[in-house]
Order: structure tokens, then C-alpha cells, then sequence
């Protein structure tokens, strides 16, 4: 197409994580391909690039095997292809894993015991019969409430309505409380009381559209996954040997733009001809005709209220917590009960002071040397808030405790990583996606939102949310008449 190009666009990006680094991919190739000119800076007020993607490598004993880390996301869905395209695009194919499905067994806690889920569970809901019969995770009469499934009918309108709603309209209180609370509001470190289902789950919805029933959703969902060419078929989790910040590493060796450390932004100024001029933390300044915020919504709220006063007040409304993780190393002979799977989740109703513990060594290869077994617990958000406030050593004193009661572990870790994400977890309650769209409704020109607190928490969505800003800010350019 005929664009204007003179003059250059400049693009201001605030934010160095994976949606503030993916954005500045996607307009530097796309602005290349339509013969566009643009100027784009990327600023990050830490040290590091990547965000909450951060992976940390600890030698092994002999130096020819490491332990690898995981600090956040320690995986990405690829049922949402975003991020997997992406890592293929970056020729990062041949270092792509999935997860080992001989051992994906998930486990529940319940009354101090680890329980597995039913082999046939998708999801949170039974697929095959006889192991969910014999299963003791479920009473006789919960089971019985979520094969009503079946025949309930289904919602017709397409309101919005809470996790917690939404499960107990179709399977029983027993389903939320012992599966789709743990594994589900798990994922986004939310009180299902108030998660939007909409926001965080719409397939369960889009499911019982279409099938009037989640289980017979879910029946035909494994039939066509089971009918799939082979060579289509891929693993529903996939990593990268070196671990996710391979990603971020390969982002910012494809980067040309300015791209600046330990340079945060203090104000925004908008001009007389609807651009901005920017006000750094080094006291420089910086002239922009768009600028896109990476940031969690209540920075942008901050930067965006002296102008945009609606849309700061509607990005405040979204709520964050506080989460945290520790990984433990043990020699495997150390491990007396450990899982055959992933790891264990814990409903809420157990009271403990962690929510979940994933065997990294046994979800991928990769992660540990031979004959080594390396944990992670996860603890704070919605679940165990008072854990975030604890000194290391008082956490680390209650996560033995806790691998101990639940695993039998009672030698002393090799090491351990302590990491602690001070409200970094946005929360999508009800509504969320209409608070999104009138915040997206209240930006001035030339001003972008994207990231993890908008649509989509996880790597695909947040590279998803990228590839569209970019699209968008592109297609804002002048286009000669």
C-alpha cells in the first residue's frame, strides 16, 4: 500500500517483558514488510528484560547437567498458538519440549493426602468412566452431581458470571472445591468467588453453547484430538530446554530499536498535535507519536490520569495480588514419595500456607541432572496471602514442613530459590472484559494498552495482545489518498 513516510513514526514502548518485547517485534517486521517508517524505543526501569519470564541456571554436581529454574511461567498452552509461533519463528524449533505424558498425573490434596485426579479428567471434566467411578476424590453424591451435567439445560444469555458460579451451576460445589478451584482459579492465582468466567474460561461457556453440556463438550473435544493426523498431534504444554527466558533472549537479539535498561518513565505530556512528549527517569525526554503501555494497569493508570482521568479511574478498578515461588533441589534418593506426574494442587478448604508443588524434573526433561529431583511450590494471591510476608527462612522452614506432611521429604534441599512478584497478578473479576473495553474506549490518541492484565495472563496471550497492538498502531499510520 501507499503509506506516508516522512515523516518517521515514533513509537514509544514502556515495559520489557514478554508483551512490552513482542510488541516491538511484531511493528519493526511489519512495518518493514509494508515499507513503513518507524522509530521505536523500548523502556524498561529494571535491570533485566523479560519480566515475570525469568529463568536462572544452577550448575550440577559434575558441570555436564544443570538444574533449571523457573522463577515464572515455566511452559505456555499451545492450544492458544501465539507463543509457540513465535518461538518457532525466532528459529527456536529445535529447542522446543513438551511435557512428559507418561507422567501427567495431577494430584489433589485432600485431608493431607495427595489424590490423583482420574486418568480421563480434560480439564475438570471426567471423560472416561470407570476411573472417575473408582476414583475417591469425588463422594458418591458429588459424582452424581456432575454427571447431572448431562441434563441440565444450558445458560442462554451471555452474561457474565464468576468461576465459582458457573461450576457450581453445572457440576456441584464438590467439583469446585476439589478440582476446577485448585487447578483453574490456580492458573490465574484467583478467588474463583469472583473470577470471570468469560475472561478466563470462555470455552467452558462456548462448550455449553454448542453441546448443552460440558461433558459432552468435552467427549467430543478428545474424539477429534484422538482422530487428529499424527503429525498434528503436539503436546498440550511446551517449554524450551534452556528454559522460558530462551524466549526473551531470542526476542531481544531480533531487536534493532532503542532498547533501554533501568530507564522508567515519569510522565506523559500531550502535545498541541496529538503527540507526546516523554519524561524519563534519567532526565532526558523523548518525542513520540504513539506510545503503548506494557505496564500493570495501575502504572499506566498513574501516568494516564492527569489527561485521561476515565481511563486511569477504569484501569484502577482492576485488582492485583501478591504471589511467590520456591524451588527446592533433592538428591532423588532423598525423594521417598515422590508423584508419578506433575505435581499437586490444594484446594483452599485445606488451609495450608502453599498452593500448589509441580515436580519440574518429572513435567520436562531438562530440568534437573540425573538422579536429582528439583520442586516448585508456589504460595500468596488469593489462596495463602499471608505466606508472602514471611522472611526467607521462616518460608523456607514452612515449605519443608509442608513437602514433609505431603511428599515425606525430610532431608535438606541442595539449594533453594526463593522469588517473590509483589502485585504482578492482575485479577480478571467479573466484567472484566467490558472494564477492558471501556478503558481501550478511553484512551486519548496514539495511546495503546497491552499485557497480562487485559486479555489473556499467560505467554500466547500476552504475544496474541502484541500482534495486535502492533496491527493496530500500524494501521493508524497515514495513508497517502
Amino acid at each position: 500500500m501507499d503509506v506516508l513516510t516522512n515523516p518517521t513514526r515514533n513509537v514509544v514502548i514502556v515495559g520489557g517483558g514478554i508483551s512490552g518485547l513482542s510488541t516491538a517485534y511484531y511493528l519493526q517486521r511489519d512495518a518493514a514488510k509494508n515499507g513503513i517508517e518507524l522509530n521505536y524505543t523500548v523502556l524498561e526501569h529494571g535491570g533485566r528484560w523479560g519480566g515475570k519470564v525469568l529463568t536462572e541456571t544452577v550448575p550440577g554436581d559434575d558441570g555436564s547437567q544443570s538444574f533449571v529454574v523457573e522463577a515464572g511461567p515455566d511452559s505456555f498452552l499451545t492450544q492458544k498458538p501465539w507463543a509457540l509461533q513465535l518461538a518457532r519463528e525466532l528459529g527456536l524449533g529445535d529447542q522446543l519440549i513438551g511435557t512428559n505424558e507418561a507422567r501427567r498425573a495431577v494430584y489433589v490434596v485432600v485431608k493431607g493426602r495427595p489424590v490423583p485426579l482420574p486418568d480421563g479428567v480434560l480439564l475438570i471434566v471426567p471423560t472416561r468412566f470407570m476411573p472417575f467411578v473408582r476414583s475417591t476424590l469425588i463422594s458418591p453424591w458429588g459424582k452424581l452431581r456432575m454427571g447431572m451435567d448431562l441434563f441440565l439445560p444450558a445458560r442462554k444469555d451471555d452474561g457474565d458470571e464468576t468461576l465459582a458460579e458457573f461450576i457450581r451451576r453445572r457440576l456441584g460445589d464438590e467439583a469446585l472445591h476439589k478440582i476446577a478451584e485448585p487447578l483453574m482459579s490456580g492458573i490465574y492465582n484467583a478467588d474463583a468467588e469472583q473470577q470471570s468466567v468469560m475472561a478466563t474460561f470462555p470455552r467452558f461457556r462456548a462448550i455449553e453453547a454448542k453441546y448443552g453440556s460440558l461433558t459432552r463438550g468435552m467427549l467430543a473435544a478428545m474424539k477429534a484430538r484422538k482422530s487428529a493426523p499424527k503429525g498434528e498431534k503436539t503436546s498440550a504444554f511446551m517449554s524450551l530446554k534452556g528454559g522460558t527466558n530462551t524466549l526473551i533472549d531470542a526476542l531481544v537479539d531480533q531487536l534493532t530499536g532503542d532498547l533501554r535498561l533501568e530507564t522508567g518513565l515519569d510522565a506523559i505530556v500531550p502535545l498541541a498535535d496529538d503527540t507526546y512528549e516523554l519524561h524519563l527517569s534519567d532526565g532526558t525526554t523523548l518525542h513520540a507519536d504513539t506510545v503503548i503501555m506494557t505496564t500493570p494497569s495501575y502504572v499506566a493508570a498513574d501516568l494516564l490520569r492527569p489527561f485521561a482521568q476515565n481511563a486511569a479511574d477504569t484501569l484502577d478498578e482492576i485488582r492485583y495480588v501478591s504471589t511467590g515461588t520456591i524451588s527446592l533441589a533433592f538428591d532423588a534418593a532423598d525423594v521417598p514419595k515422590v508423584l508419578d506426574g506433575y505435581g499437586l494442587v490444594v484446594p483452599t478448604s485445606e488451609n495450608r500456607p502453599i498452593n500448589a508443588v509441580t515436580i519440574s524434573s518429572s513435567k520436562f526433561d531438562h530440568r534437573a541432572p540425573n538422579g536429582q529431583v528439583l520442586l516448585r511450590a508456589f504460595f500468596g494471591g488469593s489462596r495463602s496471602p499471608t505466606s508472602m510476608h514471611m522472611d526467607d527462612d521462616t518460608l523456607l522452614h514452612t515449605v519443608r514442613v509442608q513437602l514433609r506432611e505431603l511428599l515425606g521429604i525430610t532431608a535438606a534441599p541442595r539449594f533453594h530459590r526463593i522469588y517473590h512478584w509483589w502485585n504482578a497478578n492482575p485479577q480478571y473479576d467479573v466484567n472484566h472484559l467490558e472494564r477492558v473495553t471501556n478503558i481501550e474506549n478511553a484512551l486519548p490518541q496514539g495511546i495503546f494498552i497491552t499485557g497480562s492484565a487485559y486479555r489473556g495472563v499467560g505467554l500466547p496471550d500476552c504475544v496474541h495482545q502484541a500482534q495486535q497492538t502492533a496491527a493496530a498502531v500500524l494501521e493508524s499510520v497515514p495513508v497517502l489518498n
